[in-house]
């Protein structure tokens, strides 16, 4: 009976992570709406990196951004999305070289697409390195970098680890009898 109700569940799980993965990927994620995108050069590089000027603080891009990736784009379906924070200076590398970051964010699913959110924000006080775009001045500097997944690869990943999933689940029961007869056996004795 714990057999069948075990494999049961690992089917609907199955189905419901591969429903999950077959959903259409988003479009790349619009900019907050006082926002106006940068002309710079190295801003217009690839067409999944954008920076953007806005008067939003950093609670506010993330909330943003966050909030057009909790739902798919198909249905309104909740999503798991994770936020994750890293390092400043890793901007460096994950977005683009000799970028200044006072925060590096990434919005992900699992599985999926993910958006990294780099913000720009000078000290109070810091007139050196005041962000005046056109007579404007500008809280900070975001820039977004989108990085979808094909249908295709996270489809054979996903069919992997679930494959991976009964092998490491009969490896681990039969060690697990493997232990209770040594424990059992040291006992007797």
């Amino acid at each position: 009976m714990f057999k069948k109700t075990l494999i049961v569940f690992y089917v609907l799980f199955s189905l419901i992570i591969l429903s999950y993965v077959s959903l259409p990927n988003y479009n790349f994620p619009t900019p907050p709406p006082d926002s106006v995108q940068s002309k710079e050069p190295a801003d217009m590089e690839e067409p999944l990196r954008k920076a953007y000027f806005t008067n939003y603080t950093r609670n506010e891009v993330l909330s943003w951004y966050k909030a057009q990736f909790d739902y798919s784009s198909v249905g309104k379906i909740k999503l798991p999305t994770y936020l994750l924070n890293y390092p400043p200076e890793e901007s460096q590398s994950i977005i683009r070289d000799q970028t200044r970051s006072t925060f590096l964010q990434e919005v992900v699913h699992p599985f999926r697409e993910t958006v990294f959110i780099n913000g720009y924000e000078p000290a109070t006080g810091d007139d050196k390195n005041r962000i005046v775009i056109d007579g404007t001045h500008w809280r900070q500097k975001i820039i977004i970098k989108y990085i979808p997944s094909t249908f295709i690869l996270r489809f054979i990943i996903t069919l992997a680890s679930l494959a991976a999933i009964p092998v490491l689940y009969s490896a681990f029961v039969s060690e697990f009898s493997f232990l209770k007869k040594m424990t059992k056996s040291r006992r007797i004795k």
